[in-house]
């Protein structure tokens, strides 16, 4: 027997048409209304499925300053790093790099859309215009390096936890003085 129905259930209305047995459709009433409080629960204390909503990070602009150039020939080379695995060693895992001119002993590198974090550079004088860094028999840059605080390597390269920097997501300027080894 099929009739419409009408169920009152708290301050909740459901109307079901057709009903044949109206107490299971009371009772998958609240389970559903309970499975969307759960789901919202798990949403709100963040292990709910991927949201729809996108955030914006913040980004900002990043201004290096490299200076102490011996001449103008060649370029600036200058690897943005957020990662103490890869820097500097890996520039091809750098979250940017950048090859400016040098005019008057200094180059001005920008990086855009630039989002907050941790990071660390790594600058050198490309001065034959190789786009790699060159270094005698021992590994030791023919050409003048640099990193982000000025950090300075014993026998190796800077340590990132020596050279690595907060980026805020605004505007922030950095300058690094090269030294020929």
């Amino acid at each position: 027997m099929n009739t419409s129905q009408f169920f009152r259930h708290g301050n909740d209305d459901l109307i079901i048409s057709n009903v044949s047995n109206p107490k299971s459709y009371k009772i998958n009433y609240l389970s559903m209304k309970l499975s969307v409080l759960f789901l919202m629960f798990l949403e709100f204390v963040g292990i709910g499925g991927k949201s729809n909503i996108k955030t914006t990070a913040s980004t900002g602009t990043l201004t290096v300053i490299v200076s102490n150039f011996r001449n103008d020939h060649g370029n600036a080379t200058v690897i943005l790093f957020n990662s103490e695995e890869t820097f500097p060693r890996y520039p091809e895992k750098a979250v940017k790099i950048a090859h400016t001119p040098i005019n008057n002993k200094k180059s001005v590198t920008v990086f855009d859309n630039l989002p907050a974090g941790t990071y660390a550079i790594s600058a050198y004088h490309d001065e034959n215009n190789n786009k790699k860094m060159d270094t005698n028999f021992f590994g030791v840059p023919k050409e003048g390096v640099g990193a982000s605080n000025n950090a300075r390597g014993h026998f190796g390269p800077p340590k990132y936890k020596d050279a690595k920097f907060n980026f805020n997501g605004n505007s922030q300027t950095i300058t690094i003085s090269i030294t020929y080894l």
